[in-house]
C-alpha cells in the first residue's frame, strides 16, 4: 500500500535531564526542550510512513513550523503524533502534535521528502570529497 493521507505514527518518550532545555543548550531551566519535542514528532512521522515506502526508500526531513505551547517536567511521559494530511509529489506533509500526561504541549506542521538512501547518502558523502 502506498503513503495515503490520513496514515498516522507516534512516538513515546519519558523525559530525562538529558532532554531537558538545560541539558541540550536550548534554554535554562530543566523541562522537556524544544530540540527534542521537534525529534519526537519527526519520529512520530517517519513511523507513519516508513513501512510503506518502495524498499531503499526513506524520508528526510525539510520543514518544521511547530509551537511549543506547555512545559513538561523530568519524569513525564510525552506522545508525539503526526497524521499525513498532503502528498504532492515526493513531498509529505503532515499535522504533529506532542502531549505529556496534562496537556497538549505543542503542534503544528512537518515535511518530509521521500529520498533513495543510496543516492542520498552518495550526495552527502560527495560533500567531503569536494
Amino acid at each position: 500500500m502506498p503513503v495515503e493521507i490520513g496514515m498516522r505514527g507516534h512516538a513515546v518518550t519519558v523525559v530525562t535531564h538529558e532532554d531537558t532545555a538545560e541539558a541540550v543548550g536550548s534554554g535554562l531551566v530543566p523541562v522537556f526542550a524544544t530540540p527534542r519535542m521537534i525529534a519526537l514528532m519527526e519520529e512520530a512521522a517517519v513511523n507513519a510512513v516508513q513501512s510503506f515506502l518502495l524498499p531503499g526508500r526513506t524520508t528526510v526531513g525539510t520543514r518544521l513550523d511547530v509551537t511549543h505551547d506547555a512545559a513538561t517536567p523530568v519524569g513525564m511521559k510525552v506522545t508525539a503524533w503526526a497524521e499525513v494530511t498532503a502528498i504532492e509529489g515526493r513531498k509529505i506533509t503532515f499535522a504533529v502534535s506532542a502531549y505529556d500526561n496534562e496537556e497538549q504541549i505543542g503542534g503544528g506542521t512537518h515535511e518530509r521528502a521521500i529520498v533513495w538512501t543510496s543516492k542520498f547518502l552518495d550526495r552527502v558523502q560527495a560533500k567531503l570529497e569536494k
